[in-house]
């Protein structure tokens, strides 16, 4: 990928995240003393149980050096603005969803940098090992996510009326751009793109299946109401595909990296989808 690509890919992030910052409020952060136990439970999976699984799945089907990668990337990153709207959809808690995003975001600017050290020193061949510094991800973190989301909720807050005519707007304008940046790398990386499709599918699958699944049963078992377990199994499931995609071209510089997230944000919103409609049909939001 060339470095205008990268600088297209990262200004796409920007906007996603922007919009993200229109829909948040210092409110939703201060919600995590209002859900106590449901956002540790949430930020328990996110943090622990995301990146186990991605490790037990990147060793147990004994994936290439970049496949394996690829997968803990993913596995590092945080659920998406995506994940908010999906929650909405399937009768979950948006307000659980909303902290969680938020909360996560601001977390993994910290933890993916030592995530992918671990990934790189684990999976990487001598012919493929790319260093990664910490303090250089953790800038571009703050750069492409975290002032984003900073900017749009400085806007939201100064000129409301504005940030609500333009969060349906910016969301639109996210999930198409989403689809364009998995199109564009897939196109870039065309010549071995294929060579890894038919390995990166199944991993993406039992990663998205077995982490909604996880999250789901961890909130039943600890007795959170049934909205707040589907927050919960959204936010674990749905990762923020795009912001993977970026890190993999820009940070850690090969865009190989990226198959398996690119393959896992479609087959996500298959399983989105299912959940939507099986929850459609109760109309029931306890």
């Amino acid at each position: 990928m060339t470095s205008t690509s990268g600088i297209i890919l990262a200004i796409s992030l920007i906007i996603i995240m922007f919009g993200m910052g229109l829909s948040l409020t210092l409110a939703d952060f201060k919600r995590v003393l209002s859900f106590p136990k449901a956002m540790i439970i949430g930020l328990a999976c996110q943090f622990i149980t995301l990146p186990l699984i991605g490790y037990l799945i990147a060793t147990s089907l004994d994936l290439s050096p970049t496949s394996a990668i690829g997968i803990m990337l993913l596995a590092a990153c945080p659920g998406g603005p995506t994940s908010n709207m999906l929650t909405y959809l399937a009768k979950g808690d948006l307000a659980l969803s909303v902290s969680l995003t938020a909360m996560a975001s601001v977390l993994s600017i910290l933890t993916i940098p030592f995530v992918m050290q671990f990934a790189l020193a684990e999976f990487s061949s001598m012919d493929q090992t790319v260093s990664v510094d910490a303090g250089t991800m953790i800038k571009q973190l703050l750069i492409i996510v975290l002032i984003p989301v900073g900017i749009g909720m400085y806007v939201k807050g100064k000129f409301p009326k504005f940030s609500a005519k333009m969060e349906k707007p910016v969301k639109i304008a996210s999930a198409i751009i989403f689809v364009l940046v998995v199109v564009g790398v897939t196109i870039s990386i065309k010549d071995v793109f294929m060579m890894y499709l038919k390995e990166a599918g199944l991993p993406a699958i039992l990663l998205n299946i077995s982490t909604m699944t996880l999250g789901f049963l961890l909130a039943v078992w600890f007795k959170l109401t049934r909205p707040q377990a589907i927050s919960i199994s959204i936010e674990t499931g749905i990762q923020n595909g795009t912001l993977a995609i970026t890190l993999a071209t820009i940070a850690l510089n090969n865009a190989e990296y990226s198959i398996v997230p690119a393959v896992y944000g479609l087959l996500m919103f298959v399983s989105a989808t299912v959940i939507i409609f099986i929850r459609k049909p109760l109309g029931v939001t306890q």
